[in-house]
């Protein structure tokens, strides 16, 4: 046990740092990081197993940040591990500094996750944990029996995915989450009790988990709360530190600065910041330092952690020599490498809907790959993700040798832990839901997008075919949001997201094998509600590896080309039968992913769209989703508006997708 003034003087440094981040950068939220300095020091010189010399242990103890604006704490105490140095922390938010505003997922520096919208850091958390308990269950507890640590603010506990989060975690036992509440009172714009004043102690009680309340900046009794929660055997243990905001401070006057809503998101400025790092034993001139008892303090935690994992090192050796399967599963599970799936054994059922067949390739994937977790929002039997849970079973309390995860109705919590599992490593996750309700993911998405993560997004009832449903579950605009993904770009230059809208059932295998094998970005999968019609005999469907391909039965010499994805494409076909009749030669081009289409070489995207063609699109969604594959002079058929209610041949009727409709609005745009 390290003596208490030592710690306070750690936690002090990490406090002085963190307000000079702010301070030099002009930029960002310094109360909240010498609130919670006191816990991350605990934690980080005391508890969390990680090796010093190899960041991507598989065994490592994982800590999630959610409030991303308290980077600055997080960066000044990985600065006192060694992961960042002085220099860097004075680059904070600047061009192409290693320290941004909100931490990006670096395992190299100890950040596990980008932070930053509050809820899902914790959220990933979770997800991390019912990782870790899936792979302790497939390789034993001598390689997985690691602690997921996340840390969590009023903020956090505010945001409505924080309710799908605690549910979960409770309802599957999560013993290995150990989540700190910094519960300081103080947020943005008010103190808390203006928006909360509910009892956050009951509430995670309610949900099954065990809840410690400490003195947020005591040092010993954050040791004892956490040690504790590590004895816990059952449970989710959630730590509610009550702390101050802006610990330390002090204004201009040199009266207190603590527990001030002005500390929150701004820089502590002029004398106030003079005073504070004066007070907390820094030099304002030269605040950019370790201090040599702290930097002491964090080498014989080094020196410490090196005799535990050479003991972890030496017992998994002994484990991979007794278990050599096992073993060669485990290093095959993190290599961030594609699984092998053989595909050669479906037959896809003709002209079925492609939800059905995407169950179809979910039961060869839980066939051949036993480290694919699959999740749906209480939706499996009709977003047919059953056809995975039918080879398996649901994750369960005490018993996760299953490999399906269900979320109930909470779609973001389920993208959001689903993407945790990722971050942990070793798991391939997938989700399903309807594809309108893809409005409540987009958060997620847009972080899987951020950290590169491969996970699988499974959106079925993908237009206004659901039927009787009406325009609430009828997705128009939904295709036109997720395709801007394709066209935004990572860090890494990559398509932020893949997406797939299959034309047919032989087509869904290949989508479903290109996002098994994309391993770079999140991969989206746009299924149907309704049977589609095979697409023409002869049909190459593996040119859908290149995003976009002539439809077999196509003509040489074409007068106009017809292009869609998903079902429209049986619709122009039928369409193009008609066409035909009046002497019109018609090339038909399936489109499943634009973004991999624009991929392709100038010259294979020419040979397929050639400049100067006259091209006429068909979408279920809005317009703009065609408007630039068929340019300029082209013309596109799409929903306007919202959709309504009716059965979906009806739809089809009145909103003009028919092959009828078809050849009158082609035969029209002809005439031109």
């Amino acid at each position: 046990m390290n003596d208490k003034n030592l710690m306070k003087k750690a936690a002090d440094n990490i406090r002085i740092l963190a307000a000079s981040m702010v301070e030099k950068a002009n930029s960002g939220h310094p109360g909240g990081a010498m609130g919670g300095a006191d816990f991350i020091n605990v934690l980080f010189s005391e508890f969390l197993v990680y090796d010093p010399e190899n960041p991507n242990w598989e065994g490592r103890d994982r800590f999630f940040l959610d409030p991303g604006h308290m980077s600055p704490m997080l960066y000044s105490a990985l600065a006192l591990q060694g992961k960042f140095t002085l220099d860097e922390l004075k680059e904070f938010r600047q061009w192409d500094s290693p320290t941004p505003g909100h931490p990006e997922r670096d395992l190299a520096r100890g950040i596990e996750n980008t932070s930053g919208p509050l809820g899902q850091g914790h959220t990933f958390g979770a997800g991390a944990a019912i990782a870790e308990k899936f792979l302790e269950a497939r390789l034993g507890k001598e390689a997985m029996q690691h602690k997921i640590y996340a840390y969590i603010s009023d903020g956090g506990v505010e945001e409505e995915i924080s309710q799908g989060t605690g549910r979960i975690a409770g309802i599957l036992g999560l013993n290995n989450l150990i989540m700190f509440y910094d519960s300081n009172d103080i947020q943005l714009s008010t103190p808390t009790n203006v928006v909360m004043k509910e009892d956050t102690e009951a509430k995670y009680k309610a949900w099954g988990w065990n809840v410690i309340t400490c003195n947020g900046n005591d040092a010993d009794e954050i040791r004892e709360a956490l040690k504790a929660a590590q004895k816990e055997e059952k449970r989710p243990t959630l730590i509610i530190g009550k702390t101050i905001m802006g610990k330390g401070a002090l204004r201009a006057d040199g009266t207190s600065y603590e527990a001030c809503i002005n500390t929150h998101g701004a820089p502590l400025g002029g004398d106030a910041y003079v005073n504070t790092i004066k007070n907390l034993g820094g030099n304002p001139e030269n605040p950019f330092v370790i201090f040599p008892e702290v930097e002491k303090l964090y080498a014989d935690r080094r020196n410490e952690l090196k005799k535990i994992v050479a003991e972890r090192h030496a017992a998994e050796a002994e484990w991979a020599k007794s278990n050599p399967e096992k073993a060669a599963l485990l290093k095959e599970w993190f290599s961030g490498n594609a699984p092998k799936v053989d595909w050669s054994a479906l037959v896809q059922k003709e002209n079925s809907a492609t939800r059905a067949a995407s169950a179809a390739c979910l039961g060869v994937l839980a066939e051949q790959v036993p480290n694919m977790i699959c999740a749906s929002a209480d939706l499996s039997n009709s977003d047919k993700t059953d056809g995975f849970l039918k080879k398996t079973t649901s994750l369960q309390a005490d018993d996760f040798n299953g490999a399906f995860f269900q979320a109930g109705v909470a779609e973001l919590t389920m993208a959001c832990m689903c993407i945790g599992m990722y971050l942990h490593g070793g798991v391939i996750p997938a989700c399903g839901t309807f594809f309108v309700f893809s409005d409540y993911m987009k958060p997620a998405v847009r972080m899987a997008a951020l950290m590169e993560v491969p996970i699988k997004f499974i959106w079925t009832h993908d237009a206004f075919r659901v039927g009787e449903d009406g325009p609430t579950h009828e997705p128009v605009e939904q295709e036109a949001q997720i395709r801007l993904m394709e066209k935004l770009k990572n860090h890494h230059g990559k398509d932020s997201v893949r997406v797939f809208r299959p034309a047919d059932a032989d087509e869904t295998t290949v989508c479903w094998a290109m996002a098994m094998e994309n391993v770079e970005t999140p991969t989206a999968l746009i299924f149907s509600r309704q049977n589609i019609t095979k697409l023409p005999a002869g049909n190459d469907y593996e040119q859908a590896r290149k995003g976009a391909y002539v439809v077999a039965g196509s003509d040489d010499n074409f007068d106009v080309i017809l292009l869609a994805s998903g079902s429209e494409v049986s619709t122009l076909v039928a369409g193009a039968e008609l066409l035909r009749k009046d002497g019109i030669k018609i090339r038909i081009v399936s489109v499943p992913s634009e973004g991999l289409f624009r991929n392709q070489s100038k010259e294979y995207q020419e040979s397929i769209l050639p400049a100067g063609s006259k091209i006429f699109g068909m979408t279920a969604g809005l317009p703009v989703t065609l408007e630039g594959l068929v340019g300029a002079n082209g013309r596109v058929w799409g929903m306007p508006s919202f959709g309504f209610s009716a059965p979906y041949k009806v739809l089809d009727e009145k909103l003009g997708y028919t092959g009828d409709n078809v050849y009158k609005q082609v035969k029209a745009f002809l005439a031109e």
